[in-house]
């Protein structure tokens, strides 16, 4: 009687958690965060994760696929949606460097995107541009607006062997 409004209340207010997610008794994520707060009886229930937090995916071999660690975190139960904020970093099994400050991850559709800045740091280049999409393991993505240097090898057989440094200027790059 004393609770007004139960959808207010978290159902599991924790701290200092890690705890593992999986899907048909193979394990697929880990979740460590400082502090977890479900919120199973709100409209669309979720899950808050308001001091950050540090999520691994895992191939099935429990190698990680890649790792995402951002400063606040919600995930959307009903929609099977993350919403990152704030310093997220991410690094996919290539050791590329993904850096925004706000990225989505749709699980139904096995996809991640930004409409945000995003910085990706790869071994020869770094690219910047305004918004991107990805497979989940973020191993092949379009970036719009993208701009930064790539080095590129000259196919003229005659033209001397080295490096050509070119600009992005097109209106989206994708890698595989």
């Amino acid at each position: 009687d004393a609770v007004v409004d139960r959808a207010a209340i978290p159902a599991l207010d924790e701290y200092d958690i890690t705890t593992v997610i999986s899907d048909s008794g193979i394990t697929r994520y880990r979740i460590s965060t400082p502090h977890m707060q479900i919120y199973d009886m709100a409209q669309e229930p979720y899950w808050e994760f308001a001091d950050g937090i540090l999520l691994e995916q895992f191939d099935p071999d429990l190698s990680i696929d890649a790792s995402v660690v951002a400063d606040y975190a919600i995930f959307h139960q009903k929609r099977n949606v993350w919403e990152l904020d704030g310093n997220v970093e991410a690094v996919n099994l290539k050791g590329e460097v993904f850096e925004t400050q706000q990225l989505f991850w749709d699980r139904n559709d096995e996809r991640i995107f930004s409409d945000s800045l995003i910085r990706i740091t790869r071994e020869s280049s770094i690219i910047v541009g305004m918004g991107f999409e990805s497979n989940q393991t973020m191993s092949k993505y379009t970036i719009r607006n993208p701009k930064g240097t790539f080095p590129v090898k000259d196919d003229d057989e005659n033209a001397p062997q080295t490096d050509d440094e070119v600009a992005a200027t097109s209106a989206s790059t994708s890698t595989n």
